[in-house]
């Protein structure tokens, strides 16, 4: 719903967000009231001790303000509980309860401080117990207080004065007015600097040059963006994904059409080639889980990954390998030698240099496959997760290329950092010097992908034989021609529901959308359907089927937007109008749709329990297309899908089948 409207400010809070905290308080004060209760009723006839009296005005004082505050929490839960997200009207009188609740702050404050100084007042000599009471009592004050203020800083929003929260809508009528235009634009000029002081503060512990404020500022301008248009609180959010997971699940359990299962049918020879590039694709994303170095192989081998690690550090280390970067007691390389298998003569050249668009990345001799393997590191770092977050897209253009196109920036400066490395260095003419008959191959997983992929693209004409695996690849990287071009030489892996390799600008302004309409049509009080997702995640069992406003309606009216939907967008942004076909003045969209590179394989699980304790698990791969990933899946595995060492497991699993039904 839109945010609460309270002291003249817009917050990051709903109406009816009050029910689960505030029972909760409610429970804890209705205990602490019967405790006092209690310990007064016991005590009545013993104040005579000296300072008794005092402690008896206390105790009584107490529990007065104690009730007043039961009765105000009662109130505060008992209308924060009525309507639904989108329809706040009985909940009209809660801004009033909650000044209420708040002014009680102020005598709890107060009693807090007397009851501070009765305790630590030596000459009290009443009974122990007594003491210990009211000492507890004391602390439970001020842990409410504190919790409360650090509630307050959380909810507190810098863009909700209500000037500018109401400036955004009702500019948005009037922009042919010259005074509206500079008025609109100071609201967005604020909104970017809120924004990239976010961004300084989560990255204050990195060294910050040019090219981070720059990246700052384009981010800030991302997420500014994204958020502008619409009026939802986390919770709300958090409500519109698990109707959206439970939506999901019961569609997926629904029996599919016969022809939708028999156009997935490969012919043989397409089977074949699936098999030869699964098995590919096992041998490399080795090389692309070892560029993670340490922190991969302590979380696969977290009870014996230091001990060896440690044995490695104090051996002697060739001068063969070209090595740059921090690696303290030799981790880094001590990893990546244990996961590839290979020898400290087989690599080339490794970087552990890490800087926003400069990631690190090693160059080795696969005998087995008989290949130069450069292998990218995906996101590990802040100035990894800056490198992914600068989304801008720009031209990529290359010579003898026809297919040039949008590419994401930051991904593709990182790939001209490792290209500059690999020509302008020498270390590309290094390996082939060593080993001239080897082809060239391309690997990286994640931020790492991404970037072999774009390198892949600069590095085709140079190298005609050259080939990329691209694992869990970030779903917005090339526009549409580029994608195309590409099916030559790189093959994609997406495991499951994997989040990043959907995750592009359209697809998180389609998943705005989607939150938008089902809570703002859902006809269930929200602490209802956060309760029910918390349990239908950890727990399982059958979606819940909440009434909407959308049953019944035929597909021609769930194009056009409710009035329920309507109020909670402030107003449409740039890249969301894209969505329906619409552009601002006929200007071309901020963030064009980008693609996946490549053939895509896509792993998915063919029997396994849905919740995260399964054990057993079985998993079927298929070749897919880029509209298979043009929706941002709701899962409690859309993250889990994405880990390495999750597509590793994948990709063995699979092999070792093929294997098996060979030898068979």
């Amino acid at each position: 719903m839109p945010g609460l409207v309270v002291f003249g400010r817009r917050w990051a809070i709903g109406s009816d967000d009050f029910v689960l905290p505030g029972a909760f308080e409610l429970f804890v004060r209705l205990l602490w009231w019967i405790g006092i209760l209690a310990l007064y009723a016991v005590h009545k006839g013993r104040f005579n001790c000296p300072g008794g009296g005092l402690l008896h005005s206390y105790l009584l004082v107490l529990l007065i303000l104690l009730a007043a505050i039961i009765c105000a929490l009662s109130a505060l839960v008992y209308v924060s509980m009525q309507g639904t997200i989108s329809n706040p009207g009985p909940r009209k009188s809660l801004p009033k309860l909650l000044y209420t609740r708040l002014l009680l702050y102020f005598p709890e404050f107060i009693w807090a401080v007397v009851g501070a100084v009765w305790v630590s007042d030596s000459s009290v000599q009443c009974e122990k117990t007594v003491i210990n009471v009211i000492m507890g009592t004391v602390i439970a004050s001020w842990v409410i207080i504190i919790f409360t203020i650090i509630g307050v800083v959380i909810v507190f929003d810098p863009l909700g004065g209500k000037k500018t929260f109401y400036l955004t809508n009702s500019v948005s009528r009037n922009l042919e007015s010259s005074q509206s235009g500079q008025l609109l634009y100071n609201v967005k000029n604020t909104a970017t600097r809120v924004w990239e002081k976010r961004i300084r503060l989560l990255c204050c512990c990195i060294v910050q040059d040019d090219d981070h404020r720059v990246a700052f500022t384009s981010i800030a301008e991302l997420f500014r963006t994204y958020f502008s248009d619409t009026d939802l609180v986390p919770s709300d959010i958090a409500a519109g994904l698990t109707l959206l997971h439970q939506e999901q699940d019961k569609m997926e359990s629904c029996p599919k059409e016969p022809e939708e299962v028999l156009c997935h049918s490969p012919s043989s020879l397409v089977a074949d080639d699936l098999d030869v590039e699964l098995e590919n694709a096992a041998h490399y994303m080795l090389f692309a889980a070892a560029a993670y170095g340490w922190p991969y192989y302590i979380y696969t081998n977290p009870f014996t990954a230091l001990c060896k690690l440690n044995g490695d550090c104090c051996r002697h280390r060739t001068a063969d390998s070209d090595i740059t970067g921090s690696d303290r007691h030799n981790f880094h390389f001590g990893s990546i030698l244990r996961i590839t298998g290979l020898q400290y003569r087989d690599f080339i050249h490794i970087s552990f240099h890490n800087k926003i668009y400069e990631i690190p990345f090693f160059v080795a001799l696969d005998h087995k496959k008989e290949a130069i393997v450069v292998a990218v590191r995906g996101t590990l770092s802040f100035e990894d997760i800056l490198t992914d977050l600068s989304a801008d897209c720009e031209d990529l253009t290359l010579e003898d290329v026809l297919e040039n196109g949008f590419v994401h920036k930051g991904i593709t400066q990182a790939a001209n950092y490792i290209y500059q490395k690999l020509i302008n260095d020498g270390i590309l003419n290094q390996a082939f010097t060593i080993a001239p008959e080897y082809k060239l191959v391309i690997v990286g997983h994640s931020l790492g992908g991404g970037t072999a992929s774009i390198l892949a693209i600069m590095l085709r004409n140079s190298f005609p034989t050259l080939r990329c695996y691209a694992f869990s690849p970030p779903g917005g990287l090339l526009s549409k021609s580029l994608a195309d071009y590409t099916k030559r030489f790189i093959v994609s892996v997406i495991v499951g529901k994997d989040l990043v390799a959907r995750l592009s600008m359209p697809n998180m302004e389609d998943l705005k959308r989607r939150i938008v309409r089902i809570v703002a049509n859902c006809n269930r009080p929200k602490y209802q359907i956060l309760l029910h997702g918390c349990w239908y995640e950890v727990f399982g069992g059958d979606p819940d089927n909440f009434p909407t406003e959308l049953d019944g309606r035929n597909q021609d009216a769930l194009t056009q937007p409710l009035l329920a939907e309507e109020s909670l967008m402030v107003h449409r942004s740039p890249s969301y109008n894209t969505l329906e076909g619409e552009s601002h003045f006929n200007s071309p969209p901020q963030y064009p749709r980008l693609y996946l590179p490549g053939k895509i394989i896509h792993i998915v699980e063919e029997s396994s329990s849905r919740r995260w304790c399964s054990s057993d698990i079985k998993y079927t791969a298929r070749w897919s297309t880029e509209a298979v990933f043009s929706s941002i899946l709701i899962s409690p595995k859309m993250i889990t899908d994405h880990m390495p060492d999750v597509v590793l497991k994948a990709l063995n699993s699979l092999s070792q089948e093929h294997r098996s039904c060979i030898s068979c």
